[in-house]
C-alpha cells in the first residue's frame, strides 16, 4: 500500500479556480478511494486518461455556450428603431402596396446604406444584440429595404417596422444594436 496524499499530488496542481471545475470535491474522494486498491503504474495511465476526459468536457462545454451565441457571423453592426405608420409613400415604390413583403419584415435604411436609391429591394439578414434591459429576442429575420430613412437625421442605421421591430425586440426596446447582412 503507498501514501494516498502522494497519489493524489497531481490533482492539486492546477490553480483552485481550476481545479473546482474539473474536479469536483466528490469526484476527488471517488478517486481517492479507487486509487488505494490500485497499483503505480495504473495510477499514472488513469490520471493521463482523467486529464484528457476533464479537458474534452471543458471543450465541450465551451463550444455549446458558443455555438449557442453565434446565429451568423461577418455581418454588419449597427442600430435599429423603428418607426409608425403611415408607411407609404415611400422612396422606393411610391404609393404600391405590393412593395410591402409578407409579414411587414421591411426597413427603411440612412444614408450610409441607402445609396442614392440602390439600397431599394435590398434584403436584409438582422439579429438584435444588444439595448437597455436586455431587450433582444434570440432570433434572426430578414426585411426587405423600401424607404430612405423619413427622419432627418436619421436616429439609426436601419428604421424597422413596428413588426418587424417586434420580431426581434420585446416590448420595454426603443433603440437596439444590431448585426446585419445582405442576402
Amino acid at each position: 500500500m503507498f501514501d494516498t496524499n502522494i497519489t493524489l499530488s497531481f490533482l492539486t496542481k492546477f490553480p483552485n479556480e481550476i481545479r473546482r471545475y474539473i474536479y469536483p470535491p466528490n469526484f476527488i474522494m471517488v478517486v481517492k478511494l479507487l486509487f488505494q486498491k490500485q497499483k503505480r503504474g495504473q495510477i499514472v495511465l488513469c490520471y493521463c486518461f482523467l486529464q484528457v476526459m476533464a479537458l474534452l468536457v471543458l471543450a465541450i462545454m465551451i463550444a455549446a455556450a458558443i455555438s449557442k451565441e453565434v446565429y451568423f457571423v461577418h455581418g454588419e453592426i449597427g442600430t435599429a428603431t423603428f418607426y409608425n405608420p403611415p408607411y407609404i409613400p415611400t422612396q422606393c415604390d411610391g404609393n404600391r402596396e405590393e412593395q410591402f413583403p409578407p409579414g411587414n419584415l421591411f426597413v427603411a435604411v440612412s444614408e450610409g446604406l441607402w445609396d442614392n436609391g440602390a439600397a431599394c429591394g435590398r434584403r436584409y439578414r438582422l439579429r438584435c444584440l444588444s439595448g437597455p434591459q436586455r431587450p433582444c429576442k434570440h432570433r434572426t429575420i430578414d426585411v426587405k429595404v423600401v424607404d430612405f430613412c423619413p427622419i432627418t437625421p436619421c436616429p439609426s442605421t436601419m428604421m424597422l417596422s413596428r413588426d418587424a421591430f417586434a420580431a426581434i425586440v420585446h416590448q420595454h426596446g426603443r433603440k437596439v444594436n444590431i448585426e446585419y447582412i445582405q442576402v
